[in-house]
């Protein structure tokens, strides 16, 4: 066993391990041989994004991150003996015996010992084991392939900037332009005329089509060019001319982006908004700064939601609303000042909900809209029923952690109990 030498770069060699920013789980190698043997170090802090909703109130590290770090460091065993690993890339193809016997919590030091147990050809099979200090946390079998990488595709007319980082497979159409400090993850398509710059994080297949522009400066008098950024996950689909902007300083320096995202065309996301997965924003739809939009939400062609108010998951907006207060889960919401026209049944339907389920998001409505009562004496009508069913509960906490009041406006020709 020999100390870890300094060739190894955990930050090069994690790049060619499908993984991004914040789950890069290896911070330092410790030891390693290479005759099938690698110790890294990962340290968990309270500031780790996964904490935030893993579980609030009491973190707890996922399960999977716990795979996911065995995997990272079994990784850059492979890379960093492999002759040349600047053409090589590796994943994940299977885990067996997999055992979690402590949680780990923040402050803690893991240890990640991984062992060769056999290799054939491009596949490598490892013992991982997850300690800290002297107890053992999860351990697991894996197996990992090593493929080659297939090169970007770059128009000669378009313009990388050096410093920028192309993942496999990607591919940069005629007069598109990209910044010094833009990374682009694997099989994601720039079309012609696309503008990708700032500190940006692009993800695996995502299609950015013609005359989009992403990651240049926010449109917003308080940023003075401080450094900050802009995070978008993968399979997002950003139609022509749509703008998504990073953070600012004063708001967290973050705008960030989910996975499996539609932008139709001219749709605009202002600085440091958070839009989770799933969503679709219709044709010039409109985010002011600091909205956050949560998964399976729909926001209707040129609609507005004003800054700093939220939006529920698998919440409809309609088109041409103007939404300055927060859009409630589940609901379909429409005009200008926005009003509720009931609950998103079309929507629920479509994504499996269960009748029993949308009959109770209807009724939890009809206190919150038609019962008289104001919003604290519905919300606690609801709490005091204690509804078994967890998105009545969501809806509950969507409404106590409201900044700037809920849309709970009903339409004067609407009634929720008319969808029952």
């Amino acid at each position: 066993m020999e100390p870890a030498p300094r060739a190894i770069d955990v930050a090069v060699l994690v790049r060619q391990i499908p993984t991004q920013y914040p789950f890069v789980l290896v911070d330092r190698v410790v030891e390693h041989d290479p005759g099938g043997r690698l110790v890294a170090i990962k340290n968990v802090t309270g500031s780790e994004e996964f904490f935030e909703g893993h579980f609030p109130g009491a973190p707890v590290m996922p399960g999977v991150l716990l795979m996911e770090s065995l995997a990272q460091a079994a990784g850059i065993w492979l890379l960093n003996n492999a002759k040349d690993p600047r053409g090589l890339e590796v994943h994940v193809v299977g885990i067996d015996q997999a055992k979690f016997r402590r949680p780990v919590l923040p402050g803690d030091q893991l240890r990640l010992e991984i062992t060769v147990l056999r290799r054939r050809g491009p596949l490598c099979r490892v013992r991982g084991d997850v300690k800290s200090g002297e107890n053992r946390v999860a351990e697991a079998n894996l197996l990992l392939r090593v493929a080659s990488l297939e090169p970007p595709e770059v128009d000669p007319t378009a313009r990388v900037a050096s410093g920028a980082v192309l993942g496999p497979r990607v591919q940069i159409g005629p007069y598109s332009v990209v910044g010094p400090r833009v990374r682009i993850g694997a099989g994601t398509v720039l079309a012609s005329h696309v503008v990708v710059d700032g500190d940006t994080e692009l993800g695996a297949d995502n299609h950015l089509y013609p005359f989009c522009s992403v990651g240049l400066a926010p449109q917003d008098k308080k940023y003075h060019g401080e450094h900050t950024r802009l995070v978008i996950g993968d399979r997002n689909a950003v139609r022509e001319f749509v703008t998504i902007q990073p953070g600012t300083g004063g708001g967290g320096g973050l705008t960030r982006i989910g996975s499996d995202n539609l932008f139709m065309a001219y749709a605009h996301v202002a600085h440091d908004c958070l839009v989770g997965n799933h969503t679709i924003f219709a044709n010039g739809a409109t985010l002011a700064g600091h909205v956050e939009v949560a998964d399976w939400a729909t926001i209707g062609a040129y609609s507005g939601v004003h800054q700093f108010c939220r939006v529920g998951t698998h919440a409809f907006v309609g088109g041409y609303t103007v939404a300055t207060k927060d859009v409630l889960p589940y609901s379909k919401t429409v005009g200008n000042r926005a009003c509720i026209y009931g609950v998103n049944t079309i929507g629920l339907t479509r994504r499996g909900f269960a009748t029993e389920t949308i009959a109770a998001i209807r009724r939890a409505f009809r206190v919150l809209v038609q019962s008289r009562l104001n919003t604290s004496e519905a919300v606690a009508r609801l709490e005091a029923e204690g509804s078994p069913h967890p998105e009545v509960r969501g809806l509950i906490e969507f409404i106590r952690g409201a900044r700037r009041g809920v849309i709970l406006k009903r339409h004067l020709r609407h009634r929720v109990s008319e969808e029952a």
